[in-house]
């Protein structure tokens, strides 16, 4: 147990593992991108995006419950103590959250839609302050705060290039839908007190694509051209969900929130390069960069380790 204690505390491996989770994430932009194409979804067919989105969220729900059924050797389920925190919790930051990223996404840039949705951490960060009575807000909390919101600002002022402007379907829905991450994200913190992570998430991925899917249909949405690299793509979507979920958990295992949360700055980094490779977006100008260096500095400051975590750490290896 110890030995494998001590593989888990290697710098090597949590920079890999932290690597993969984030360019999984950060591959999902180009890949929704690719999977209207694909799937030959007009842009104006909402109903047909979102159940795009119920198909992936669905299918992720059910890989991330195998997973934890394989991992625990036991069937895992809710229990009738966390059944409706766990209900609302799919509902808001699965249903709701991408019900408005995959509209948001379609209507917007992948470069864009990477940058803006990693707004929801210092939209979570700001909630937090004051809905947890030991989550307050710090100097350095504002200023990483301060700095993301900047690059907002920079992101969207108005200029000569493609990607200048502020569309309330577009860049409206992607920061409405980060809000709904950062609701949600109070939700799962109270839902992991009562009960275990992977559980939780593999069952509200479950409800939420569900809900999503019903709605989808019933708003008359469709997927009319389905072709072998489209449900690969969807395979794909929902494996990565899936697989960065259980990474992610295992690191957070083993080592404290701030310690792992910091590495959250490479997945706008992965997903706004994914976008100007796969999808040839423009990402190379000064106001790009500038915002993404900002908004990537931001959550950098946000998850630094609170001074006395540091001081407390240093005290136990002395």
């Amino acid at each position: 147990m110890e030995k494998r204690k001590n593989k888990w505390n290697q710098t090597s491996i949590i920079l890999l593992l932290a690597v993969i989770c984030t360019l999984l994430w950060g591959s999902a932009f180009p890949c929704i991108k690719l999977g209207y194409e694909w799937f030959a979804i007009p842009s104006q067919d909402s109903s047909a995006k979102i159940l795009f989105a119920g198909y992936r969220f669905f299918m992720a729900g059910i890989f991330t419950i195998l997973a934890g059924i394989i991992s625990s050797r036991k069937w895992i389920h809710p229990t009738r103590q966390n059944i409706g925190i766990i209900s609302l919790l799919g509902l808001i930051q699965t249903g709701l959250q991408y019900l408005l990223f995959y509209i948001g996404l379609s209507n917007t840039s992948g470069v864009k839609g990477a940058i803006l949705s990693a707004t929801g951490a210092f939209i979570a960060v700001i909630l937090a302050h004051f809905f947890c009575q030991n989550d307050r807000l710090t100097v350095s909390k504002t200023v990483g705060c301060l700095a993301g919101f900047g690059g907002v600002v920079l992101l969207n002022l108005s200029g000569g290039d493609a990607l200048g402007g502020f569309s309330f379907f577009g860049e409206g829905f992607m920061m409405l839908s980060a809000g709904s991450f950062a609701v949600g994200s109070l939700i799962s913190k109270r839902a992991a007190q009562t009960g275990d992570p992977v559980t939780i998430t593999g069952y509200q991925l479950l409800i939420g694509g569900g809900a999503l899917i019903l709605i989808g249909i019933l708003s008359g949405g469709r997927l009319t051209v389905v072709s072998p690299k489209g449900v690969a793509l969807l395979i794909y979507l929902a494996l990565l969900s899936a697989v960065a979920f259980v990474l992610w958990t295992l690191l957070l295992k083993y080592h404290p929130v701030g310690k792992i949360s910091v590495y959250n700055f490479l997945t706008p980094i992965f997903g706004a390069l994914l976008s100007a490779v796969i999808l040839g977006e423009e990402l190379w100008n000064l106001k790009n960069l500038g915002a993404l260096l900002l908004v990537c500095t931001g959550i950098f400051i946000v998850n630094l380790p609170k001074r006395d975590q540091v001081e407390s750490k240093r005290k136990k290896g002395n």
